[in-house]
């Protein structure tokens, strides 16, 4: 008896240690992406991402899950919509980093789980407590005191966080169908598959700049002309690829050895770094209004992991931040 305690206590701790690691190679392919969106376009970027992404998962991945069987589908129509979606909420979210603080935009992002709790009502007719329909409030509440409305220090990039995670919200409800036939493996390849086609195509459809020019940060990193890549930058395209596949891979295997409630909350330790990494690498310290927004976000987050886990009912706790950001 002391020994399986023993085994699922340990197995507890490599989840968790899991996601950590996922979380932090979510907040280095995010800083990044930043740091490349002055000099690339974002579509060039992803579509290097993705070809790393594909090859981490195909000869690492799909081996692990039990082999190329793991890639079969008999749904090939919903793992596309997945996969659409999964690109929408990637493009417009790294969009919004162009100019968005980096804790601001990953902050607004994390209310996905709550938008998954409210969507899952509609969609999948679960039923959601008092208590869990006031932190959700409380959490879009915050995305509210984060991106400032009505001020000067309000922008249009500052929305694309939020759509971005309504964007993943629609994902988690195709995931939830997807999960119970497709392996994790096949998810996340036909993911990544996705991401290279459209960023091919729009690589050959506005990738020589024939829309760029416009001055705007955001606008000029969605047209700018495609470039070839100084070495260093290369390996830092590389690098991200790495980063994201990493991710996706300790997050696929935090939530297989642990429960839910186990491993979501730590995907959260993504928010302190991104804050770290936004003062190192780009000197953006969150002021007094948006840390404010941040907590009630983040706090908001967590309430209704636990509460979800007190009622048996898992439901924005089972994926909580993108699978492929």
């Amino acid at each position: 008896m002391r020994g399986q305690v023993g085994i699922a206590g340990n197995t507890g701790v490599v989840a968790v240690l899991c996601a950590t690691g996922a979380a932090i190679s979510f907040s280095l392919n995010d800083v990044g992406v930043k740091f490349l969106s002055g000099d690339y376009a974002l579509h060039q970027i992803v579509l290097g991402r993705s070809i790393v992404g594909i090859i981490f998962t195909f000869f690492v991945f799909v081996p692990f899950a039990g082999g190329l069987s793991t890639l079969k589908t008999r749904r090939p129509l919903l793992h596309l919509a997945r996969g659409v979606a999964v690109v929408c909420a990637n493009l417009i979210f790294f969009a919004g980093l162009a100019t968005l603080p980096l804790a601001d935009a990953v902050a607004v992002f994390f209310v996905s789980p709550l938008i998954i709790t409210g969507l899952s009502v509609i969609m999948l007719g679960e039923k959601v407590g008092p208590r869990r329909w006031a932190a959700v409030f409380v959490g879009l509440a915050g995305v509210v005191v984060v991106m400032r409305p009505g001020t000067s220090a309000f922008t249009l990039p500052a929305v694309f966080p939020l759509l971005a995670a309504l964007f993943y919200a629609l994902l988690h409800m195709a995931t939830r169908r997807l999960g119970s036939t497709d392996s994790a493996a096949a998810m996340a390849f036909y993911v990544q598959m996705t991401f290279v086609i459209v960023s091919i195509l729009t690589g050959l459809s506005i990738g020589d700049g024939k829309f760029s020019g416009s001055g705007d940060p955001t606008l000029e990193f969605l047209t700018r002309p495609w470039v070839l890549p100084q070495p260093n930058d290369l390996l830092l395209i590389l690098g991200i690829g790495l980063a994201s596949a990493m991710g996706g891979f300790l997050i696929g295997m935090a939530y297989k050895l642990a429960e839910a409630a186990t491993v979501a909350p730590f995907e959260y330790v993504a928010m302190p770094c991104s804050i770290f990494l936004g003062v190192l690498v780009f000197g953006e310290w969150p002021d007094a209004i948006a840390w404010l927004g941040i907590i009630m976000i983040i706090g908001s987050g967590i309430f209704v992991i636990f509460r979800e886990h007190q009622t048996g009912q898992e439901i924005a706790a089972e994926r909580p931040m993108p699978r492929n950001r």
